[in-house]
């Protein structure tokens, strides 16, 4: 057996990650002892949050350490088991990280059922993006019938998702791209009321038509002048779910203009607006209603959903690259075997 190829971050990036941050190097084969399992990647999951893990700073979450296999969520197979809840052939999630062989305990996996949703999807529409739809849509949009809701990133793994459940609660939905073949594909595919370009000249005037009644609930992937736009257009009592500031992951400095904190507070106290940034894992508790009632919604095609494959684990960082400057459509995978 060749040896296992891995990620390791070696210098923290400032700006867009690159081969000086995160190297590809080959190492020894993990070898599993007693209650352990070596696991064989299948597919590997790219989100947002790992930008921030690359940073020495404080975060809901610990940061990798220079000289780390860089973090990440995959689906694996169970090579070699020497623990009876786990056998050779299982699939399983978990998170093992930029590299293409692991070891792990049974009690840091999970096993997943291709039977609901295909070997990939447990990364995406029913694995964490999902289930920070879910959470953020659920605990703290709170959308009601007939109130409208905002999703920026609306194409890519979270947004998709918001979206159709938002729907689903009869709400009129709104989404928020960087390219009309996206807004295109959430209009046609996941049934969105509007979505809007905001790359284009005319955005905020774009936004405001297709909210002719406000905005409600605004779910919160992006920031920046996206973020701006729908602030000037929030009802009382709106609730904004905090998810994501993808435009601002690779910022080396504040950005120029006057300072809007004044006004902002301002707003927030005269409309009563509800921010509430969220971390899906502080709400583990909910995971097995979410996977439950996800399962069926795919069975009977009330949620769709769209990857982006990657072929090749050596193409991982260039992908990744990729998702900062949002070439991706939909939920973004590396195959790697």
């Amino acid at each position: 057996m060749s040896g296992n190829q891995q990620f390791t971050l070696v210098q923290r990036p400032v700006g867009m990650p690159d081969d000086t941050h995160l190297r590809l190097e080959e190492t020894a084969m993990p070898e599993a002892g007693e209650g352990e399992v070596l696991l064989k990647t299948r597919y590997l999951s790219l989100d947002p949050y790992m930008r921030g893990r690359m940073n020495d700073t404080a975060s809901y979450a610990t940061p990798v350490a220079l000289g780390e296999v860089m973090t990440g969520e995959a689906v694996s197979e169970v090579l070699e088991s020497h623990h009876p809840d786990l056998s050779p052939g299982d699939l399983v999630i978990g998170r093992t990280g930029w590299q293409t062989h692991s070891m792990a305990t049974p009690d840091s996996l999970y096993r997943i059922d291709p039977d609901i949703a295909p070997p990939s999807a447990w990364l995406g529409v029913i694995g964490m993006p999902g289930f920070t739809a879910y959470v953020g849509l659920r605990e703290f949009g709170r959308p009601q019938p007939g109130e409208t809701v905002v999703v920026s990133a609306a194409s890519g793994a979270v947004g998709q998702v918001v979206g159709q459940i938002a729907k689903m609660k009869g709400c009129r939905v709104v989404g928020v791209a960087g390219a009309e073949d996206k807004c295109d594909y959430v209009k046609s595919e996941y049934g969105f009321d509007a979505c809007v370009n905001y790359k284009d000249e005319d955005f905020e005037e774009q936004l405001q038509e297709a909210c002719p009644d406000g905005i409600d609930v605004y779910f919160e992937n992006v920031g920046g002048k996206v973020f701006e736009a729908v602030m000037t257009l929030v009802n009382d009592f709106a609730r904004i779910p905090v998810c994501g500031r993808i435009a601002h992951y690779n910022q080396t400095r504040l950005p120029e203009g006057p300072d809007r904190l004044i006004p902002f507070m301002g707003q927030i106290l005269i409309k009563r607006l509800m921010f509430r940034g969220f971390i899906q894992s502080d709400h583990n508790e909910l995971l097995p209603e979410f996977r439950r009632e996800m399962g069926q919604w795919l069975k009977e095609g009330k949620v769709k959903y769209r990857e982006d494959v990657v072929e090749g684990f050596e193409n991982t960082l260039n992908a990744f690259q990729g998702l900062l400057q949002g070439n991706n459509r939909g939920k973004l995978v590396v195959r790697v075997s």
